[in-house]
């Protein structure tokens, strides 16, 4: 009787556990629009690794509740939240050459938004130039601004960095070659309701 009794509490475990990291407990998706569901539907996966996925964690900080926290060191973006909490979101964030560090804020906010290739990133790489004189490519599955975007600027002027989604979740927790910072699209989607114009936005 006491093996039965351990073998049916075992799934109802594993349930609880699947929840769980060492520091945080997971949080449900975002609501989503039909566009979104269509959408996401159409664009690339990937096994995103435990540790890079959404958990609401225990946070020290003296950034106030709502305040954007990016680590680019371990890869990791933090919503701060009240009581020493934040949502603690994976991310793939620009190598040392290619990155920005500094304090913005929020002054514009997307879905699905248009991606215009910067002009540093077409002197790289000359084959996007037909995209830009096609005035961007329309947002959608394909674009590498994902499902959100969160435009950062410094007083009136845009800095050009966002945090976005992506359209290579694969690359969640490793440098990538551009300075963007970028989350899965889910993810995007859950920072982007829970994030209005003016958010403090630190980068480290």
């Amino acid at each position: 009787m006491r093996i039965q009794n351990i073998t049916w509490a075992l799934p109802f475990v594993a349930l609880l556990l699947a929840g769980c990291v060492a520091d945080g407990v997971a949080t449900p998706d975002p609501s989503m629009s039909a566009r979104d569901q269509e959408y996401l539907a159409l664009a690339p996966q990937a096994d995103i690794p435990s540790e890079y996925r959404r958990y609401k964690v225990d946070y020290d900080t003296a950034e106030k509740p709502g305040t954007i926290i990016v680590d680019t060191k371990h890869m990791f973006l933090y919503y701060v939240l009240p009581g020493k909490k934040a949502i603690r979101y994976g991310i793939a964030a620009g190598s040392e050459a290619a990155g920005w560090t500094g304090i913005a804020s929020v002054g514009h906010k997307e879905e699905w938004p248009r991606w215009m290739p910067p002009s540093d990133m077409l002197k790289r790489w000359p084959h996007l130039q037909p995209t830009a004189d096609a005035g961007g490519l329309p947002g959608g599955p394909e674009n590498p601004l994902g499902a959100r975007a969160l435009y950062l600027f410094q007083g009136n002027r845009d800095t050009l960095y966002r945090i976005h989604g992506t359209n290579e979740p694969g690359l969640i927790g490793q440098g990538v070659s551009s300075g963007c910072i970028r989350m899965s699209n889910v993810d995007s989607i859950d920072l982007y309701n829970r994030v209005k114009i003016g958010t403090r936005v630190v980068v480290e």
